[in-house]
């Protein structure tokens, strides 16, 4: 992995390149960011330019022989620990080794998600074992095979339980020229045993115009395709690659025709929807109403005087402007709240049919007769 296929981080690399020119290398280094922004594949870059035996001042040379081994996972002085669905309690991340290749070479900015369909593991509980941890110890006591440094990558140390108190002194005194390199996305999940011994380096989300441009540039998703994506996904380059995966559909066109035909009070319409819908699947389902929320929140935006935020296609800043002006902030955040709602059954498996009638019908009653659900305390006026 070289630094230039990454995208954007354009501050982080530099960082992490000037570790190594000026022989400032952490034993310990913990990369926390949020998913989709690319910090296990900028602990691999990391990994490999440390190890790089022809590196340049911007990246790894990437033809030597140790950076061709980790452009395949497989330098002897690489190591990795994941959480697995382990089958018996002896298991180990070795067991997963070629699944695990497999996974991130395929999509270097996968999730626990992606990482359990690719085992099949459907609902099971992911961890990393007391096992794991005793492997670990193992192999760090060996020497280095090749390069200077033996390194060990932790994707996902959340999952170590207080079986992670086990790695305390290897990771306060380890082995000498031992790297471990730490990649979270939680910091309140991790054990603070452990993470009094890291050096933080905070990862943030990438932005919606480098997601667009990875889009359109690596994956040729069209422009206008790309622009929404990016703006659904949040900086989340994985849920990007996922969307653009899926049929989406028209999101904009069907999102509002809803909304009309609610405030209309045109019932035909609304149950042909609702039977469109239905067969859409879960997944599109889900994206379709995660873009309503946040199409919702920009009309929220508007109504509470920060248009100025608002960074949206001509068409879709067109439908706020004119949303904006027939309804209050009240119902706007009402409606929201039955789409949240409604995305939130669908995970669970509700009869969509039924589901998407009953949220037009809500909103029906939020948009035509100005009628707030009960239960709920809306201080706007």
């Amino acid at each position: 992995m070289l630094f230039s296929e990454i995208v954007g981080q354009k501050e982080i690399k530099q960082q992490l390149i000037q570790t190594v020119v000026e022989q400032r290398v952490s034993h310990a280094r913990l990369f926390l960011g949020p998913e989709g922004s690319g910090s296990l594949a900028l602990a691999l870059a990391y990994a490999q330019y440390i190890s790089c035996e022809n590196s340049s001042p911007e990246d790894s040379c990437g033809v030597c022989a140790s950076c061709r081994k980790y452009s395949r996972l497989i330098h002897p002085d690489l190591h990795f620990s994941y959480p697995f669905f382990a089958k018996n309690k002896d298991e180990t991340s070795l067991n997963y080794i070629q699944e695990w290749r497999e996974a991130f070479l395929k999509n270097p900015y996968l999730n626990l998600d992606e990482w359990r369909h690719q085992l099949d593991a459907e609902n099971k509980q992911a961890n990393i074992n007391i096992a794991e941890c005793h492997q670990i110890i193992r192999k760090l006591s060996l020497k280095p095979f090749e390069s200077e440094y033996k390194v060990l990558i932790m994707w996902l140390p959340e999952y170590l339980d207080k079986e992670g108190n086990t790695l305390l002194k290897v990771i306060e005194e380890p082995p000498q020229k031992t790297l471990f390199l730490l990649v979270a996305q939680n910091q309140d999940q991790i054990l603070n045993t452990i993470l009094s011994r890291t050096q933080l380096m905070k990862i943030n989300r990438l932005s919606d115009e480098e997601v667009k441009h990875h889009l359109i540039d690596r994956m040729q998703v069209p422009e206008l395709q790309a622009s929404r994506i990016a703006y659904l996904s949040e900086g989340n380059l994985q849920m990007a690659l996922q969307l653009s995966k899926e049929d989406n559909g028209n999101a904009f066109g069907d999102f509002t025709a809803w909304l009309r035909n609610s405030f209309a009070n045109n019932m035909i319409a609304l149950i042909d929807f609702s039977d469109a819908a239905s067969k859409w699947g879960r997944e599109n389902q889900k994206n379709f109403l995660r873009y309503g929320t946040k199409l919702l929140r920009e009309v929220m935006m508007e109504l509470s005087g920060a248009d100025n935020l608002i960074h949206l296609p001509p068409n879709e800043k067109e439908f706020v402007d004119k949303f904006s002006r027939i309804a209050t902030l009240a119902q706007t955040e009402a409606l929201i709240n039955e789409v949240e709602k409604a995305h939130y059954h669908i995970e669970r498996n509700a009869n969509a049919k039924i589901l998407f009638l009953d949220v037009s019908l809500q909103f029906t009653r939020i948009l035509k007769f100005k009628t707030l659900p009960k239960g709920t305390h809306y201080i706007y006026q």
